[in-house]
């Protein structure tokens, strides 16, 4: 049902523009937590994945064009259009492709779950920028990465901005929260940890040690810092990606492009 709206105050439209990110993510009851996806790609690959739209933003112009098909797989929300500096001074941003969609949040798997056939898996530990855990996303679907890992401190998969620079990868690849130790953790499930960092006792990342493991988890760290000095100490390898010219080291989603192609190069040969 499309409404016209001509107010920032319009009733429904708050979930685009007044909630914060962790108001939309509702931590005290999950069940009803909510995510925004932008663009008609990115909403199309949640829809194809199953995920369930509540509402859609869209500027006028775009009902008739790009949002159409959209639309038309979601003749039973309500569709809030307007001129796109309305929409704009609600959101805070200029809309990209002119079309948001607020969807319910679905329920986080557990890490059992999500580890259980995977043989490769990266863990993003401590990344705070939503472009890099987008881009993280994207590279790990892209390139055979079977399940990704957040500790608590990573930025949420499901901001708007991550879900945008993913392409809609979040959706494609399976994901989970990890509290506690890492490496106890996925020791427990049968992998083995290779901390990305740079130290005396790094190894590269085509040893072959690494690329005959069965079950492998990589630990990418914050964007500052690294990794903490104790999960580097409890990881079974340290990693480093040969570098030349002086350069030191690599943005964290450049680095974790690298590393999983690797990977993905070593298992399509065997």
């Amino acid at each position: 049902m499309i409404q016209q709206i001509t107010s920032l105050h319009h009733p429904g439209v708050e979930v685009f523009g007044t909630l914060t990110e962790a108001q939309l993510r509702n931590r005290l009851e999950p069940s009803k937590g909510i995510f925004i996806a932008e663009s008609p790609k990115v909403i199309d690959v949640a829809l194809r994945q199953g995920l369930q739209p509540l509402a859609l933003l869209c500027e006028e112009r775009h009902i008739e064009g790009d949002a159409r098909d959209i639309i038309s797989r979601c003749d039973d929300i309500p569709v809030y259009t307007g001129s796109r500096q309305l929409l704009a001074e609600l959101t805070g941003y200029t809309l990209t492709r002119g079309v948001l969609c607020a969807m319910r949040r679905p329920q986080p798997p557990t890490v059992e779950a999500v580890c259980r056939d995977a043989r490769r898996v990266v863990v993003i530990d401590g990344v705070v920028d939503s472009t890099n855990i987008g881009a993280i996303f994207r590279s790990a679907a892209a390139l055979g990465m079977d399940a990704v890992l957040l500790t608590p401190t990573s930025c949420d998969p499901l901001n708007r901005r991550s879900v945008r620079v993913s392409m809609g990868s979040v959706f494609l690849i399976p994901w989970a929260w990890v509290d506690g130790p890492i490496t106890p953790t996925l020791g427990a499930l049968g992998f083995k940890t290779a901390a990305m960092a740079l130290t005396d006792q790094s190894i590269s990342l085509d040893d072959p040690v690494l690329l005959h493991q069965d079950r492998l988890a990589f630990i990418m760290g914050t964007e500052g810092d690294g990794l903490a000095h104790n999960v580097i100490s409890e990881a079974d390898y340290t990693v480093r990606i040969p570098m030349h010219h002086g350069v030191d080291s690599l943005n964290v989603a450049a680095a974790s492009a690298v590393a999983f192609w690797q990977l993905r190069a070593q298992r399509t040969e065997e």
